[in-house]
């Protein structure tokens, strides 16, 4: 199994990502979350798994991003500041789980799309047993849900993203799928 889990009373120095990379827009976001650790405790146990593919989403004008349809119940998460986790269910059976991107009031998001060992959004939750409770936590200060910064750095190539077949051909075609090279 690729995923680290560690003790909690474990002597591991935390490098956790702090506010400034979260400020950034999503479409510089996504790529440089490739290479870090998204962390999240469990029952005393921290879970640890590398980012390895993100997907971007940049406001109301993104016809892909939740945003697009305006400040619902469900997306005003996505108008707070950066670094806050969005997470969400989709098809009624997958909770996806983003990180919101930018300023407070500049809607944006992150999907983690993948993480090694799991590819794919639902599989991603699954495995690090990220779920609705977690919607809004501010991932800069939580002991639940957050991200790691050891120094590793993957070179990516993009694509266009996938599973949004309601958005225009414009922003269907963007290339905001960021997909770590590991190979």
């Amino acid at each position: 199994m690729c995923l680290i889990n560690i003790a909690e009373g474990d002597n591991m120095e935390l490098k956790k990502v702090g506010t400034e990379i979260f400020l950034l827009p999503a479409v510089e976001l996504a790529p440089k979350l490739l290479g870090k650790l998204l962390c999240r405790c469990v029952d005393g146990n921290i879970i640890k798994a590398r980012i390895t593919e993100a997907e971007a989403y940049s406001g109301e004008e993104d016809t892909a991003c939740h945003a697009h349809k305006g400040k619902t119940p469900r997306a005003g998460i996505l108008w707070r500041r950066g670094g806050t986790s969005y997470v969400y269910l989709c098809y009624g059976m997958h909770e996806m789980f983003n990180v919101v991107s930018g300023l407070e009031d500049e809607p944006g998001a992150v999907l983690i799309r993948g993480v090694t060992g799991y590819s794919g959004p639902g599989r991603v939750t699954k495995a690090m047993k990220i779920d609705r409770s977690l919607n809004g936590d501010d991932m800069t200060v939580s002991d639940r849900l957050w991200v790691e910064d050891d120094g590793t750095e993957y070179k990516y190539h993009t694509s266009p993203r996938v599973g949004i077949d309601y958005a225009t051909e414009e922003y269907r075609l963007k290339p905001w799928r960021f997909i770590a090279d590991i190979n």
